[in-house]
This record gives C-alpha cells, structure tokens and sequence, in this order.
C-alpha cells in the first residue's frame, strides 16, 4: 500500500516550510523598503515579490522535479563546478551570513527593548538561542511536528495580529519615496528580495522538505513532488502576506522613526507606538520563534550536505556550523549586512539563472550544453557585480556599464538571455533539435 500524507500533515509541511523561510531578512527588509518606497509600495513590493517569493517557489518546483537536492540541479555543471556553487550557496546561506543574521536580527528585535546593548547581552542571547537551535536540529526527522504543528501556529498567530494592526492602525500617512525608489521602485524593491537570501535558502530547503516527507514513509517520487509543491505554495501565500502587511506597515511608519533606520528599528517603533511593553514582549517572541526556525532549518540543511559531501557525521556538522555562526553573530548586524550584500549581488544572478534553466531545460536533451555557457557568462557578471558592491572597483568598462540596468546590478540579465539563445540556437543546428 503506497503511503500518502494527512490534509493535516500536508498543511503542517506547508507550514514548516513558510516557518523555514520567514527569518530574519523577511522581517527587517519589507518595512525598511516601505519607509523608502512611500507612496511607491505597490511597484516596489511586487518587484520585491518576484524575487522573495516568486523565484523561491520556482526554486522549489525545480528541486521537487529533480529529487530534491541542490546536487541534482547542479549535475549539468559537472561534478567539480556543481560541487563548487553548492559549496558556495551552502556556506553563504549557512554559517557565514544568513543563520548568524538569524541570531542578530532576534536580538536586536526582541531583546534590546529589555535589556542594555553590550557585547555581553549578545554573548549570553547567542549561547541560549544557538543551544535551542542545534538541539532542535540534531533531529531533523521531527522538524514537521516540532515546527509545523507547534511552533508555527504561535508564529501565525503574532503575525495575523501585527498584520492587522499594519493594515487597520497604521502610525501614519505614506510619505513622498525617496532616493531611487521615486524613479525605479519595481527594481529597487526586486534587489531588496535578493537580501532576503530566500531563492538561495530554497536551493538548500529543498532536501529538508522531502527529508522530512520520507520521514513519513512516503517514498513514491510523485508524491514527493507533489507534497513538495504543495508546501511551497503554502508557504508561498504565507510569505507573501506577511510582505504585503510590513511593506504597508513601513510606509506609514515615517512619523516614529528617524531617516535611514533599518527595518528591525522600524517595526520595534511601530510596535512600542501601538501596543506598549506588551506588544513589544509579543514582538519578540514572534521575531525569535521566526529566526530560531530558519537557523535551524539552515543548520539542518548544511549537516545533511556536508555529512554526505565529507567522511564526517550529521551531528559533528551541525554542532562545528552552530558554534562557528554563534561567533560570526557576535560580529553584529551592520558588519553582517555589509559583507553578504557584494556575496549576494554574485551568487543571487548565478541561482536564479540555474533554477529558471533548470525549469525550461526539462526536456531538453542535453541540458549541460545550454547550462555551462549561460552560467560561465553569469559568473562573469556576478563576480563583477559582487567588487562593484564591495567598492573594490567603480566601473567595469565602457561597454559593460552601458548595459540596460547595469547601474543597478542587474547588467546580466542581457548577455545572460543573449548567451542562452545563442547556445539554444548552436545546440539546435548541431542536433536537428533541442528534446529528447
């Protein structure tokens, strides 16, 4: 008898999975481009869809389709490159930038309000946070019931209440857009959902949702796909109405907070002008229950990677990342945003240039033909990208910053759709056709 998932169990994946993805660059991002966007939310937020909910659900869908794993995408590349771009994707959304900003984001959110700021207070918050965290993720076989039936339902909770508080009881009036967002919103708010980091945490969620499936005993690979896809739409909504509720809550902010205040200052404001010390105490609970989540989804992720990848055990994997992003956190917030933001301007062009080729390459005979040249132009691009981030160079030639839209990083995407139909075209007249 073919083993399938309960209504209830499929809703609790579906669950699991939003409560993976809502972290902390989902929290402190939306109202931060809605402070900036002002009458400008709408553009701004659906550009800011598109790349924080649109490409992590397209990421999913192509994962599903190919088992799951980030290795299964990469296969085209060959073993040496695809093992370099997983290695990559991995450390960055791992121990490196996103599951210490996990830590920092809790703390700075939940915490500060009630306590003084010293290097001692994050110290202390990061050793408890880190110990939940790694005991929640040493057994990753109970991520469904621990997150999706326990865990999320108080998340949803906090967050439907400061969702309609956002919409009903807003602090303001939606002030003028300023800087780039009065002439480009759509673009700037697309660029905001590269920091998100969530196209590239689905390139890793993806092994813990059908983990966590075949936990289950479902083994039938239709059904995996099919429960895969299922959670991701799920979560896909979730995401999305959370955004929409904090980009809203953001632009009519403007009254309580100073010009140039990240996200996290934004909605801690919001919530001390509304709700007092309660709401501020429901504040951190929220904001600690969704970035504790998403570390341990990030931390599982990187232990069943590793532990394969390397002659070293699941456990040794997730206690070296949880300790080693327990220090990285110490670092701080600002000097944590400051250096993912040059890694995520490269990486972010070569993830979803892989998930969109992964998606019409389904058919196609032979895959790598197409996949090598498109991404080796995308790695260009990103890596040139990524110094202009940094400051390490101002310009990249003539030719190369008068491409559309290089001004905003996104000088790519031409060559890169250029490059694919060229090597569409080659692959065509070399074969007699692109299918199998």
């Amino acid at each position: 008898m073919i083993k399938r998932l309960t209504p209830i169990d499929i809703f609790a994946l579906g669950f699991m999975t939003f409560a993976l993805f809502l972290g902390a660059g989902n929290v402190i991002f939306p109202p931060g481009a809605g402070l900036a966007a002002g009458a400008n939310i709408w553009p701004t937020a659906l550009g800011f869809l598109i790349t924080a909910v649109g490409l992590p659900l397209l990421t999913l869908i192509a994962l599903a389709r190919v088992g799951g794993g980030l290795a299964q995408l990469t296969a085209p590349l060959g073993g040496a490159a695809g093992v370099t771009l997983s290695v990559l994707v991995y450390l960055a959304i791992g121990p490196l930038f996103a599951t210490p900003r996990t830590t920092v984001v809790s703390y700075e959110i939940g915490v500060l309000p009630f306590v003084s700021d010293s290097w001692q207070a994050l110290l202390g918050y990061s050793l408890i946070y880190f110990a939940a965290v790694i005991f929640l993720a040493l057994k990753p076989g109970q991520l469904m019931d621990r997150v999706g039936k326990y865990i999320t339902p108080v998340l949803l909770a906090g967050l439907v209440l400061l969702g309609l508080a956002a919409l009903f009881l807003p602090a303001g009036d939606m002030q003028a857009a300023s800087g780039q967002y009065r002439d480009a919103p759509m673009i700037q708010g697309f660029l905001q959902g590269y920091l998100t980091m969530d196209t590239l945490g689905a390139l890793v969620y993806g092994i813990v949702i059908t983990t966590a499936i075949r936990d289950r005993q479902v083994s039938a690979a239709p059904l995996i796909t099919r429960y895969t896809v299922l959670a991701a739409v799920i979560a896909a909504t979730g995401l999305s109405l959370v955004y929409l509720s904090l980009f809203y809550l953001g632009s009519t902010s403007g009254s309580l907070v100073e010009p140039g205040v990240n996200g996290g200052q934004i909605l801690a404001a919001y919530v001390q002008y509304r709700f007092g010390t309660a709401g501020s105490a429901l504040l951190a609970l929220v904001i600690i229950l969704a970035c504790m989540t998403t570390a341990v989804g990030l931390l599982t992720a990187c232990g069943e990677y590793f532990s394969k990848l390397l002659p070293v055990s699941y456990r040794a994997v997730v206690w070296l990342f949880g300790l080693f992003s327990m220090l990285v956190a110490n670092q701080g917030l600002d000097s944590l945003i400051s250096v993912s933001i040059p890694v995520l301007v490269g990486l972010y062009p070569l993830a979803i240039v892989l998930v969109c080729i992964s998606l019409l390459g389904a058919s196609w005979a032979r895959p790598a033909n197409i996949m090598r040249p498109v991404m080796l132009i995308t790695l260009v691009f990103g890596v040139i990208d990524g110094l202009k981030a940094a400051g390490l160079i101002s310009s990249a030639g003539a030719w190369l910053d008068a491409l559309p839209l290089s001004d905003q990083s996104l000088g790519w995407l031409l060559p890169v759709l250029v490059t694919m139909l060229l090597a569409m075209l080659v692959e065509y007249l070399r074969h007699g056709s692109l299918r199998r």
